[in-house]
C-alpha cells in the first residue's frame, strides 16, 4: 500500500487538489487526521485476523488502512466516485489480494445486496453524519439486521440521541430503535480539530454491541410501529397517539390496560421494556378483535 500522509491536512489538500478533486459538503466529508484517535477507533472494532469488516464512507482510506493492518477483510461503501478511484489506486493490492472490496453508491440503497450476497460482517463501522447514521440504524434494525460490534464516529449530539434515556429531552424514537438492538457505550470524544474540514461540532466515537435480549417483545413489527407512532406527536399522551394508529379510543385503552400503562403518560417517559409490554399487549388485543370480526381486524 502506498499511503497518503493522513495526519497532514495540507498534504490531504493538495493531494485532492492535484487530481482535481475537493470535499463534497453534500456527502458530510471529513477526515481524521487524529493518529491516535484513529488507532483507538481501529482497536474499538476489536476486528481479529480475518473478521469481515464492513466500513461505511472510507474516504480516502485512513481507518481502511488501520483495519487491514489488523488483518480484516473489508467491505467499504463509498458514494463519492472521485474518492472510489483514488482507494482503488491507494489499495490496488489488497483489491487484487480480495481483502477488499469497494461497494460503490449510496450505502442505505446498496447494503442489503451486500447482505444477500455475502451474509453479515463482524463487524461494522463508519464516520457518519447524522442523516446517514439515523436512517442506516433505523434501516437496518428495521429488517431486524444487528451486527455484533459497531463503531460509529458521529457528532456529539447525535450520539447523545442514541444513547439518551426515558425522560430525557435527547429521548426519540431514534433513541428507542439504538438501545432497543444495542448495548452503546462512548469511545472517545474527538474535538474538531481532529478532522479536516474543521467542524464546527465535537465528535464521539461510540461502540454498539448486540444486545443479548433482543427483541424481547412477541413481535418486533409490532414495536416498530407502536414505536414509531408513540412519538409522531410527542406533546400528545401514549393514549392519543394509540388512538390514532388504531382508530378507536376504546382499543388503546384496552392495549394500556392490559400493559399496564397509564393513558395519560408521554412517550418520552416510556422505557423501552413498557413499549416492548405495549407491543405485546396491542398484538393480544388485536388477535381477540380478529377472532370477533371473524378474522378480519
Amino acid at each position: 500500500m502506498h499511503l497518503p500522509d493522513y495526519d497532514s491536512p495540507s498534504f490531504l489538500k493538495n493531494y485532492l487538489d492535484s487530481r482535481g478533486m475537493a470535499m463534497q459538503k453534500k456527502f458530510g466529508q471529513n477526515f481524521l487526521v487524529n493518529p491516535r484517535a484513529r488507532a483507538k477507533i481501529a482497536e474499538g472494532t476489536a476486528v481479529s485476523e480475518g473478521m469481515k469488516v464492513w466500513e461505511i464512507g472510507p474516504g480516502l482510506g485512513a481507518l481502511t488502512a488501520e483495519l487491514l493492518k489488523q488483518g480484516a477483510i473489508l467491505t467499504v461503501f463509498e458514494i463519492d466516485r472521485g474518492f472510489i478511484l483514488l482507494l482503488e489506486e491507494i489499495f490496488s493490492d489488497e483489491i487484487q489480494k480480495g481483502r477488499l472490496k469497494i461497494v460503490a453508491g449510496d450505502v442505505l440503497k446498496t447494503w442489503k445486496e451486500e447482505y444477500r450476497l455475502s451474509g453479515p460482517p463482524d463487524r461494522l463501522c463508519g464516520n457518519l453524519p447524522y442523516n446517514i447514521a439515523a436512517k442506516i440504524i433505523a434501516d437496518t434494525v428495521c429488517e431486524t439486521v444487528r451486527f455484533e460490534r459497531c463503531v460509529f464516529t458521529v457528532q456529539k449530539e447525535v450520539a447523545r440521541r442514541m444513547a439518551a434515556k426515558c425522560g430525557s429531552a435527547d429521548y426519540s424514537s431514534f433513541s428507542v430503535l439504538c438501545s432497543w438492538a444495542y448495548d452503546i457505550q462512548p469511545l472517545m470524544d474527538l474535538a474538531g480539530g481532529s478532522f479536516w474540514p474543521r467542524p464546527n461540532v465535537d465528535s464521539q466515537a461510540v461502540v454498539f454491541t448486540k444486545k443479548a435480549d433482543f427483541p424481547a417483545c412477541k413481535s418486533p413489527a409490532e414495536f416498530l410501529k407502536l414505536q414509531r407512532n408513540l412519538f409522531s406527536s410527542r406533546r400528545k399522551t401514549v393514549k392519543n397517539n394509540l388512538t390514532a394508529l388504531y382508530g378507536s379510543a376504546e382499543t388503546a385503552q384496552a392495549v394500556l390496560s392490559t400493559a399496564g400503562i397509564d393513558p395519560k403518560s408521554r412517550a418520552e417517559d416510556l422505557p423501552i421494556e413498557k413499549i416492548c409490554l405495549l407491543a405485546d399487549a396491542s398484538c393480544k388485543i388485536m388477535q381477540k378483535s380478529a377472532v370477533r370480526n371473524g378474522g378480519n381486524i
